[in-house]
C-alpha cells in the first residue's frame, strides 16, 4: 500500500508540532529536536516537518510498503525519461530507506521510497553528498 509524503520546513518546531498535532488530532509518531513526523491513516499521509530545510514545502513523495511497489514506480519514471536519480539505500530523516528522486517540470522534488528501519541520526552523509531533504 502506498502513502503520500510531504516534508515541510518550519522555523519553530515546538509551535509547529502544537499546530499540526491540533490539526491532525494526534501527536507525532516520531519527534526529535529538529524533526517531527505524523503517520496518518485518514488521510493516508506521512507528514514531516523539520528545521533542517528552508521554510515551506521542501519535497513531496510516495512511500511504499514493499520493494515491488518501489520498483514499479521507479520503472514508470525511468520509462518516462525524466531524469530519475536512484539514491539506493540511504539514511535520512531518522530512517533507513531505499529511494529514488525526480523533479517535476516545475522543479518540485519528489522521492519514492520504502522505509526499512528507524535510526537515531538524521543523515549519515554530508549535505553535499546527499539528496536527503
Amino acid at each position: 500500500m502506498k502513502r503520500f509524503h510531504i516534508h515541510v520546513g518550519v522555523k519553530d518546531l515546538e509551535k509547529s508540532v502544537q499546530f499540526y498535532s491540533t490539526l491532525f488530532g494526534q501527536k507525532p509518531s516520531k519527534l526529535k529536536e529538529d524533526y517531527a513526523k505524523w503517520m496518518l491513516d485518514d488521510p493516508r499521509i506521512n507528514f514531516a516537518i523539520s528545521t533542517r530545510v528552508d521554510t515551506g514545502v521542501d519535497h513531496l513523495g510516495i512511500q511504499v510498503d514493499q520493494d515491488v511497489e518501489l520498483e514499479e514506480i521507479s520503472e514508470r519514471l525511468k520509462n518516462a525519461d525524466i531524469g530519475v536519480y536512484d539514491e539506493g539505500e540511504s539514511t535520512c530523516c531518522y530512517a533507513e530507506s531505499e529511494k529514488a528522486w525526480v523533479q517535476d517540470p516545475s522543479g518540485v522534488a519528489w522521492e519514492t521510497y520504502r522505509t526499512m528501519a528507524d535510526v537515531d541520526v538524521f543523515n549519515t552523509k554530508s549535505e553535499a553528498e546527499s539528496k536527503c531533504c
